[in-house]
């Protein structure tokens, strides 16, 4: 197999072109090629006037052919292949648990279930239909469900955002396609394999999760919703058994797959186990019109079909010494209500597949650490975040309506009294106040710091009336459970997994970790009766 970098093309180009510019790379007739296959596709917008495509191709042919030595684009690979091996000797009494249905939650029985495991799933929400229902409804009445929000429930906070894929596009990983492919199969879109910024769309996503989730029980998994997990209990060192708030589970192997907001079960463990507190980041979510987004990416092609929604990425080391930076941008959607706790406010963003709502929105966020945090203990980072939930709250009218305000008017330190040209999208809704009140002073002076430089970069991005909503506190887990070189606590048979044991960021991080946890599991052990 050849694989040809760097054939660029113009957007209205046809399939004969990028077959026509492949043979011309090679200096082969087309005839000669017997199959194409894209391995990675981009956007090259520098040129605003001449926007183009650019491929990555793998390539097989009739016959051998010879590599033009001065091309430097062009070489051999191997096609990747994840073959996960069943090592383990050490036999299972009993099922392995998977806690938690997630990214890393359900790709980690994935792997499990196709390997012989039979796992056991325990998720604390519902089923995606359900949960649907429980966001709609603290969106429309401002009824709160605790554990079946958008963050608990199946298929993970990532269940409503964007859906991006963008982890390992660059350098792919054969766990990184794995996990792509499975996606495709269970009804994303196949460009996923290979356009470089990725997305699913949290509408598509949906039926994907529950596609993974029939394939994993007609491999012998079984799925718990709405079950907590209360306790553990161990005996010399090891894992012996899971207690939920239905049942008791005999087993020598936990995942623990629980997201990063899965507070009262790090509480929990924070008794038997080593955990430790870790950086993450605060901010707000801003909002600008997407066609100013596209203009400014896009130039005179902005409205071009074949490039959908422009989006953008920026990072900033601010004067304080602090990092600010965009994150979760969502092209054509909406800011979410994402509390999973009573009587707090927690931002997020979302889009669907198509990508096609007024407005585009991203996470602003500065970095805070450990030193930044009120105390040393493990769970110090989630009393930071709860912080600063409860004051957005209660400066938001205490009805989970979230505080908003004006660019212009933040920077100026005055509430908003009107709108400009840009509304807010937040539901359940907003109410203007003073978003300094709902953040440390070093984040705020962060933040108009770091908006005013990407103004620089994107046009009105700084624009006064941006609109600025607040807070996003769940950027990443506040929380990191050790784990060994073998992927195992300090207890014994339990393995922390994905985002929320701090081991991943997004969904193609996390279902990747989920992966390599099962692997060190078949490493380990063989299925039970096998």
């Amino acid at each position: 197999m050849l694989r040809i970098q760097q054939i660029k093309l113009p957007i209205d180009h046809n399939e004969d072109e990028l077959k026509a510019k492949i043979a011309s790379a090679l200096k082969i007739s087309e005839d000669k090629i017997e199959s194409v296959e894209i391995f990675r596709k981009s956007i090259d917008a520098r040129k605003k006037d001449n926007i183009m495509f650019i491929y990555t191709v793998d390539i097989e042919t009739k016959e051998e052919v010879k590599i033009p030595k001065k091309n430097t684009n062009i070489s051999v690979v191997e096609p990747f292949v994840y073959d996960a091996q069943v090592t383990g000797e050490k036999e299972l009494k009993n099922r392995p648990v998977v806690i938690g249905s997630g990214p890393a939650g359900l790709f980690c029985g994935l792997l499990l279930a196709e390997k012989g495991y039979k796992p056991i799933i325990i998720e604390r929400g519902k089923k995606v239909q359900d949960r649907v229902k429980d966001v709609e409804k603290f969106w429309s009445d401002k009824v709160l469900n605790e554990n079946s929000n958008i963050q608990f429930g199946e298929g993970g906070a990532g269940t409503f955002s964007d859906g991006k894929l963008n982890t390992l596009i660059k350098d792919r990983s054969k766990r990184g396609k794995k996990v792509l492919e499975e996606f495709i199969s269970a009804g994303a879109c196949e460009e996923i394999l290979y356009f470089n910024k990725p997305h699913i769309g949290t509408d598509i996503l949906r039926d994907v999760i529950v596609s993974i989730r029939e394939k994993i029980i007609n491999l012998g998994g079984t799925f718990r919703f709405e079950e907590k997990v209360l306790d553990i209990n161990v005996k010399d060192g090891s894992l012996t058994r899971i207690i939920t708030q239905n049942d008791i589970l005999d087993t020598e192997v936990a995942v623990f797959a629980i997201g990063h907001s899965a507070r009262d079960t790090f509480e929990m463990l924070n008794k038997v186990i080593m955990l430790e507190p870790k950086a993450f980041a605060i901010g707000v979510r801003i909002e600008h019109h997407q066609s100013l987004i596209n203009q400014a990416q896009y130039g005179e092609f902005a409205e071009h079909p074949r490039l959908g929604a422009a989006d953008y990425k920026f990072v900033h080391k601010c004067k304080n010494g602090r990092s600010v930076y965009t994150f979760c941008m969502c092209p054509g959607g909406m800011v979410t209500g994402s509390s999973s706790e009573v009587n707090t406010v927690v931002t997020n963003g979302m889009s669907y597949h198509d990508r096609d709502l007024e407005n585009a929105n991203s996470a602003i966020i500065v970095s805070v650490n450990p030193d930044d945090f009120e105390s040393d203990s493990p769970l110090a980072g989630i009393e930071f975040q709860r912080k600063y939930e409860r004051l957005a709250f209660k400066i938001g009218g205490s009805n989970y309506n979230a505080p908003a305000q004006l660019f212009g008017d933040f920077e100026k330190n005055v509430v908003s009294k009107s709108y400009g040209e840009i509304y807010p999208t937040y539901r359940p809704g907003v109410v203007f106040a003073n978003l300094r009140e709902c953040l440390p002073p070093y984040v705020c002076d962060s933040l108009v710091e770091g908006i005013n430089e990407f103004g620089k970069f994107l046009e009105g991005f700084n624009r006064s009336d941006a609109v600025l909503t607040g807070v996003e506190t769940r950027t990443s887990s506040p929380v990191r459970i050790v784990r060994d070189d073998d992927f195992e606590s300090s207890i014994k048979g339990i393995y922390p997994c994905g985002e929320g044991a701090g081991y991943a960021g997004g969904i193609m991080s996390a279902a990747i970790d989920g992966l390599k946890v099962a692997e060190a599991i078949i490493k380990k052990y063989k299925p039970k009766d096998k």
